[in-house]
């Protein structure tokens, strides 16, 4: 056996609930590096082609990861970037999250580094899923996003690659104003592609991203509509990041049929800073890779204590704290607005999501009390 391979064992840890997530997230975002070679509209981290030299180390990662490993309830760890590969250590790191009990995601960039050899090392090293991204239904469209020709059609190889080697497979599409039409497009062109999860994102103003990228607010509950559809009839399952109001979407639209909601879309509650929590390259501790207000350091601050007693965790997990129409929506427990956005886009992370058009009843009530 290589000295990366690392046995999986069938039972897997009860992942942390909603109740849970006082104490333990449910995904940890690990950013390894902010290197990469593309140069995306929208990333986050506004990659760079070098890594910094006051990344966190082998060693640091690897303490990181154990202490990770100390949350009461394990969470699913995510190496995320700029480009993990561009890393030659990360096989090492995602083989060390193994050992420590942790289901290990990797997000790499669509590039020549994304090898069939490269796939199978992760494989062996106990990744669990493999998430790409794919922003067009067509090669014009995603290219141009990402800015650099080739990247859809080196996309959709890496996916046949990784399906060639055993690994599930996870698809992550931003939405934004280059892409709104083409939701239906997406979803059948992903039909036939052996994926596990589509995780689509709307986009949030930070990094390279801009507010005139992001589509209407009322844009959301058409293209809600449309994801909900593709709930029922694809194989794979679908989730929303920074659209947590899709959940209130799904909850009326089954409400006025009659029915149960699909048990496939998961009401968990999660939210920046709520069963979320990310860790930059240089070991910044944030409430998600998307709302950048830093609330401790690693190795100098546990990341452990940060998530479960930092001031701005704990107003992020209490509903209460919110402001504005959010604060008194009936659906705040399972959605709660994004946070990043509000923070994106007023300043203040407890702000009601400026995206969202649903008016809660009590607001209404509130609003016309006011109006008397």
């Amino acid at each position: 056996m290589s000295p990366l391979a690392i046995p999986v064992s069938s039972a897997r840890p009860t992942p942390p609930s909603r109740a849970d997530f006082a104490h333990s997230p449910l995904v940890v975002f690990y950013e390894l590096t902010r290197a990469c070679d593309l140069a995306c509209r929208h990333c986050r981290a506004d990659a760079q082609t070098r890594r910094n030299p006051a990344e966190l180390s082998t060693d640091q990662a690897r303490k990181l990861i154990a202490q990770l490993a100390t949350f009461p309830k394990p969470p699913l760890l995510v190496l995320t970037g700029g480009d993990p590969l561009k890393r030659d250590d990360v096989f090492e790191i995602i083989a060390a999250a193994r050992q420590a009990g942790l289901q290990v995601a990797l997000t790499p960039s669509a590039t020549p580094l994304v090898t069939h050899d490269a796939l199978q090392r992760l494989k062996v090293a106990g990744l669990h899923r493999l998430a790409v991204s794919l922003d067009g239904a067509d090669a014009a469209t995603h290219d141009d996003f990402r800015r650099v020709a080739g990247s859809f059609n080196r996309t959709l190889d890496i996916l046949r690659d990784a399906r060639d080697c055993g690994l599930p497979l996870q698809v992550n599409t931003t939405i934004a104003r280059h892409n709104a039409h083409q939701v239906d497009a997406l979803a059948e062109l992903l039909a036939p592609l052996g994926i596990v999860l589509w995780s689509v994102f709307f986009l949030v103003p930070t990094g390279r991203a801009s507010a005139s990228q992001r589509i209407a607010p009322e844009a959301y509950e058409t293209l809600f509509a449309q994801l909900l559809d593709h709930v029922g009839r694809q194989p794979y399952a679908i989730k929303t990041t920074e659209a947590p109001h899709f959940r209130r979407f799904v909850l009326n639209a089954a409400k006025a049929a009659g029915r149960q909601a699909p048990t496939n879309v998961s009401m968990a509650g999660t939210n920046d800073g709520r069963g979320v929590l990310f860790i930059s390259h240089t070991g910044e501790i944030f409430p998600s890779g998307f709302l950048p207000i830093s609330c401790g350091r690693f190795p100098f601050d546990s990341v452990v204590s940060v998530y479960q007693g930092s001031t701005l965790f704990r107003l992020l997990r209490t509903a209460e704290s919110i402001t504005g129409k959010c604060s008194v929506c009936e659906f705040r427990e399972i959605c709660g607005g994004s946070r990043a956005r509000a923070y994106g886009l007023t300043g203040d992370p407890m702000a009601s999501d400026p995206d969202c058009v649903y008016v809660p009843l009590r607001w209404k009530q509130e609003s016309a009390t006011c109006s008397a």
